[in-house]
């Protein structure tokens, strides 16, 4: 067991990596009451080609991510959700772009919930019938996502973004997609992302990092994996320019939804690397566009926008990208202002007491993060696999210059790589 101590946060992760490779992280949160757990696959949306050793490629329907994250939670004994339950844990899962992750919450019982999360998510039951079943249950929740306009106008934008890049692909794939599912392909999929050497479990807590360790190597021993080669993600190469400027859908809402944003033609970024440019931009978006923002409470006080605009900026090793926007009555307005404002800031720099302020304002939400076992172990989960620690970004907010910021500013405004997606009742 491998203890790692960070001095700033007073945080200490204990860790090992077990003989079949699967990676276990314990943080240990004296005075908790609540425990958390995550057994996660870097295995999300964006892996649908792929090729694992010297295999030749293989090219899977879309939408298979999300779909397998939902058939791990029948059994033939019965309801994994009941089970958590009698156990007195609540207990979800999800798939986003890069990973899929399995999760309980308690208070007590802790090994016996542990353990109903180890085995269920190794332990698949597909066959023909709740493959079949599953379709539907999967197309009803395809179809009620169609009908929601923020669902719509988020991956619409995207969609406008990317031409070839599964990222533009619905994370729950289309109902044309997941009919082309079956359970061979399923077990195809499990049998590559599901492998040990894949995934990791992170529980933070009220917990004994050692005791936990050790439940978890313990039911590890009892279980076999052939060994595996290392998994290839294939992507086809990415056109510069965006794939349409502008997409409109027709929804019936009361006020029209817009979102617009900018898609880098500078990827290819890992580890570190990516982290300094993800936090770099993050904080130039909060000067930006934050409720506390000069344009946030100037386009508000014009009834141009409600509070649920807002800005994020998304990145991964491929592909990265902003989204900027929210209701508004005039979407072509609100463009054009924040192009205005955007273009001010590039003429007339960023102010250094603003940046210093702002800086301070990111890293006390990190230390307040550091309060919520929920959002410490999304945030651990999604960090340790691309290749980086979440308890660096308090690091690197601190040795973040105003000139990255700047360049920042120059740089990813690129006003040929704007979409726009509008969600309209007429």
């Amino acid at each position: 067991m491998q203890k790692q101590q960070y001095p700033k946060v007073k945080e200490t992760v204990y860790s090992a990596t077990l003989d079949n490779g699967l990676a276990v992280y314990v943080l240990p949160k004296e005075g908790f009451s609540k425990t958390y757990a995550t057994f996660s696959t870097r295995y999300g949306s964006i892996d649908n080609r792929f090729a694992v050793g010297d295999e030749p490629p293989v090219r899977v329907p879309d939408g298979i991510a999300h779909f397998l994250e939902h058939k791990m939670f029948e059994e033939p004994e019965g309801d994994v959700f009941a089970k958590f339950a009698s156990n007195g844990a609540s207990a979800n899962a999800y798939t986003s772009f890069d990973r899929t992750v399995y999760l309980f919450s308690a208070t007590d019982r802790i090994r016996d919930n542990v353990t109903t999360l180890l085995n269920f998510v190794q332990n698949p039951h597909f066959t023909d019938e709740n493959v079949e079943k599953e379709k539907g249950i999967i197309g009803q929740e395809i179809k009620m996502y169609a009908d929601q306009p923020d669902w719509r106008v988020y991956f619409g934008l995207i969609a406008a973004m990317y031409e070839r890049h599964p990222v533009h692909i619905d994370i729950a794939g289309t109902i044309e997609s997941i009919a082309e599912i079956d359970k061979d392909t399923l077990y195809r999929c499990y049998r590559t992302f599901y492998h040990p050497q894949n995934m990791s479990v992170f529980i933070v807590g009220g917990v004994d990092p050692e005791e936990m360790i050790e439940l978890v190597r313990e039911n590890q021993a009892g279980k076999t994996f052939e060994p595996q080669g290392q998994i290839h993600r294939l992507f086809d190469p990415e056109p510069a320019g965006v794939k349409v400027k502008r997409h409109v859908v027709q929804l019936p809402v009361s006020i029209p939804k817009c979102l617009f944003g900018i898609k880098e033609t500078k990827v290819g970024y890992e580890g570190a690397e990516l982290l300094r440019r993800e936090l770099s931009t993050k904080l130039l978006f909060d000067m930006l566009f934050s409720p506390s923002s000069k344009l946030y409470q100037a386009l508000y006080d014009e009834r141009l926008i409600t509070d649920s605009f807002g800005a994020e900026y998304n990145a991964g090793e491929q592909y990265a990208f902003s989204v900027i926007g929210g209701d508004t009555r005039d979407p072509d307005a609100l463009i054009e202002r924040v192009r205005n404002e955007v273009e001010a800031w590039r003429a007339a720099g960023i102010p250094e007491l603003l940046f210093e302020r702002t800086r301070r304002k990111k890293i006390g939400g990190f230390y307040r993060m550091l309060n919520s076992p929920e959002a410490i172990a999304g945030e651990f989960t999604k960090h340790r696999f691309r290749g980086t620690n979440v308890f660096d970004v308090l690091e690197l907010y601190e040795q973040i210059t105003i000139d990255e910021v700047k360049a920042r500013l120059h740089e990813h405004f690129d006003w040929e790589q704007l979409a726009v997606c509008i969600v309209r009742s007429e």
